[in-house]
């Protein structure tokens, strides 16, 4: 019998635990799961080591993240001052050994603690605020904001796997009145859709159905999202949307056809759909999501904290 396992750490007080689920492609088995830190996503391959991720420090932050940590470091030791102009993406790109998305997601997150800042068609300063920041310090959590949604591209950026997306179609529409309101938006307000298929090292792992509000970031209808990632996008624009926090489930069952022949499941494998409703920064509606995984290359991972 094929099966799809879910490993959920879960931490609330003084409780720590690992559960571990085996899901066999039965219909109606379903696992739902509200978080309020992060989300780890995995593949079923074999980790460094045994223990929970998310509890041994810098490794389970995303890579842009950690990108972000080394060139404040690297800003530090250099001994600049505010006004001082950083290299160019493509040169710190390189320094770093990351994509230019990812790069630039790193300095948008420093950007958002004050430390840098854009100027267009100039490139990136060092911001008045830098003056005043802890080069060795993370942004401290806070109630309202320091929870954070990792995406797909995040996990794949941080393990080291190529990732490819295959766009099935995309488009602008009017919002259904459901949609509307689940996003929080007018009946009929301007809502982005989009189908793709994501691939890790040339395998199809997942097929993910995306809608999101038009209004929220314009430039999602100009994006070529075979070269660049959804939260990216919202990240970099203007005011930046940042996913903070989602409503989660999983459920495992039989692929439809479609799903089957998208996916190039040819035999009982099950399929896990995972469907997200994210949040912004200022607790909008941002992102909905379902997307349907092979149920053997996926692992659901989070950490859950009360």
């Amino acid at each position: 019998m094929n099966a799809s396992e879910i490993g959920t750490h879960v931490r609330t007080g003084n409780v720590s635990g690992m559960l571990l689920v085996c899901l066999a492609a039965v219909n109606g088995l379903r696992l739902v799961l509200d978080w309020f830190h992060s989300i780890w996503y995995t593949t079923g391959m074999p980790s460094d080591n045994g223990l929970p991720q998310g509890l041994l420090g810098d490794d389970s932050l995303p890579l842009y993240s950690r990108v972000a940590g080394r060139l404040l470091d690297d800003i530090s030791a250099d001994g600049a001052r505010p006004g001082d102009r950083l290299p160019s993406e493509r040169s710190l790109a390189g320094r770093y050994g990351v994509s230019r998305v990812t790069l630039r997601s790193a300095l948008t997150e420093l950007a958002e603690r004050d430390i840098i800042e854009s100027a267009p068609a100039r490139g990136w300063f060092l911001a008045a605020g830098y003056s005043h920041a802890a080069p060795d310090a993370p942004p401290a959590p806070t109630a309202a904001g320091g929870q954070s949604v990792r995406g797909f591209a995040d996990y794949a950026d941080q393990y080291g796997f190529r990732l490819r997306d295959k766009v099935l179609d995309s488009t602008v529409r009017a919002a259904t009145v459901q949609e509307s309101e689940l996003l929080r938006i007018g009946p009929g307000a301007a809502l982005f859709e989009m189908r793709r298929l994501r691939f890790l090292d040339g395998l199809v792992v997942v097929l993910e159905h995306n809608r999101l509000p038009l209004g929220l970031c314009p430039e999602l209808a100009e994006t070529d999202f075979t070269k660049d990632t959804l939260f990216a996008t919202l990240r970099r624009a203007d005011p930046p949307q940042l996913p903070k926090v989602a409503d989660y489930s999983v459920e495992a069952r039989h692929p439809t056809e479609e799903e089957g022949r998208l996916l190039d499941i040819t035999d009982a494998t099950p399929v896990l759909v995972a469907t997200q409703l994210a949040f912004n920064q200022k607790a909008q509606p941002l992102e909905y999501t379902a997307a349907v995984f092979r149920g053997d290359r996926y692992h659901f991972r989070a950490s859950i904290t009360g």
